[in-house]
């Protein structure tokens, strides 16, 4: 614990250091780090995957489940994906010194709210490395200095792609410490980290309900809370049919140990034996264990559900399945059991759609679209630390802009309060 908690303060410390600089590095600087840090990637992609072949071995070993293997899984593709979101990133404006806001005051003072970095980023992760490239890639972006904090799952996939962001920062004359990841899978790591008050600013955890919760209940550094993906989708009375399918087997099936997979399906009571057959007979058919209410479970090869199948974040093939009366008992039903994550409606009738989008206040709610999109990088931001569903500061697809806060800029010429 002494050994872990003196290179945790000298991390804390090198961050600290290099957050002051990169407060005003150039935007030319950042991007010149990323672009090199992606072609280090691509250049590096036989290494990569070679690293996390090992990590696939220890993750099956471990026993993951195999939503959890392929959220650790790298390949060629994947890889391709990693280096693109670093390059998306690296292209997009740069948020430091944006002007939020600029007026004047009959004093005659002038006054501009502008963006600043937060200092030092804390992210604890698991399973998924390109967290590391995206965590690393946005906080640089937004002109901070971070310290990753892998999941022992993922321990040699991260270390690969960290040390091509470190190639990158270097390559751009910025301090190397810019990003820094923990050299052990040691838990006292995650310990001293929550507690780094005079060094790290906030902390974004980003993996399962008990590394969430750990973090909230034991952190002294600010948190954006990233809880379950609970996700809901309605199917309302006037639905269109081929758009529901669509959308639905997108959303459960696409990639189910994502936080933006479907996790529940509300179905109106007028359209159940309409609509609502045909979506259950084709996730049945795509081999997804639906789990129904007492009128859902009189289909051939549903299981009837339990209590605690709502409410339930599964990142596998299964999927909870209920009908409702009405779009109000739709809303009732998520909010609670519902997460505040994403949500989303099946509807022609923009009045339902309306209502839908105002009773809810999930950080993400959408219409006639699956829920896959519940992502920073489809977003338009590059890439995303996570999905935060609190409600101070960052909410929603966490990006480089979500990673800043702001300082007041006054001006004067000579004036005095009177």
């Amino acid at each position: 614990m002494t050994e872990i908690a003196k290179m945790m303060q000298q991390m804390g410390e090198n961050a600290r250091a290099a957050a002051a600089e990169l407060g005003f590095a150039t935007s030319d600087q950042k991007r010149d780090a990323l672009l090199a840090a992606a072609d280090a990637v691509w250049a590096r992609r036989d290494e990569i995957i070679a690293a996390n072949a090992k990590d696939m071995a220890y993750g099956a070993e471990k026993g993951l489940s195999p939503a959890m293997m392929d959220r650790l899984m790298l390949d060629v593709a994947r890889v391709s994906a990693i280096v693109a979101g670093l390059k998306a990133v690296a292209e997009q404006s740069d948020p430091i010194g944006e002007v939020l806001e600029e007026w004047d005051r009959p004093t005659g003072l002038h006054i501009r709210r502008v963006r600043t970095p937060l200092g030092v980023i804390g992210v604890i992760y698991e399973s998924r490395p390109n967290v590391t490239a995206d965590a690393g890639a946005l906080c640089l972006k937004a002109g901070n200095a971070v310290i990753l904090r892998g999941g022992s799952e993922s321990f040699h996939s991260s270390t690969a792609l960290h040390a091509c962001l470190v190639e990158g920062v270097k390559a751009a004359g910025l301090p190397e410490a810019s990003i820094q990841l923990v050299p052990t899978r040691a838990r006292e790591a995650v310990s001293e980290m929550l507690t780094m008050t005079d060094y790290i600013d906030v902390i974004v955890p980003r993996g399962g309900k008990g590394l969430v919760g750990l973090v909230q209940r034991e952190a002294r550094v600010p948190v954006f809370a990233h809880l379950e993906g609970i996700v809901h989708i309605y199917i309302d009375k006037d639905a269109d049919p081929v758009k529901a399918l669509n959308v639905i087997l997108n959303a459960k099936t696409r990639r189910t140990g994502i936080c933006g997979a479907a996790e529940c399906l509300l179905i109106h009571k007028d359209v159940m034996d309409t609509i609502g057959q045909g979506v259950i007979k084709a996730l049945l058919e795509a081999g997804v264990d639906v789990r129904g209410d007492t009128e859902i479970a009189k289909i051939e090869g549903v299981t009837a559900a339990s209590p605690s199948d709502w409410g339930c974040e599964y990142l596998d093939m299964i999927i909870a399945a209920k009908t409702v009366g009405s779009l109000d008992e739709a809303i009732a039903h998520i909010r609670a059991f519902g997460s505040n994550h994403t949500d989303c409606i099946l509807t022609e009738d923009d009045q339902a759609a309306a209502r839908f989008f105002q009773r809810l206040d999930s950080a993400i709610l959408m219409r006639n679209a699956s829920t896959q999109f519940a992502d920073g990088g489809e977003f338009g931001m590059g890439a995303e630390i996570g999905i935060a569903t609190g409600k101070m500061h960052a909410r929603g697809p966490v990006g480089a802009a979500q990673l800043t806060s702001f300082k007041y800029l006054v001006e004067g010429n000579g004036t005095v309060r009177a």
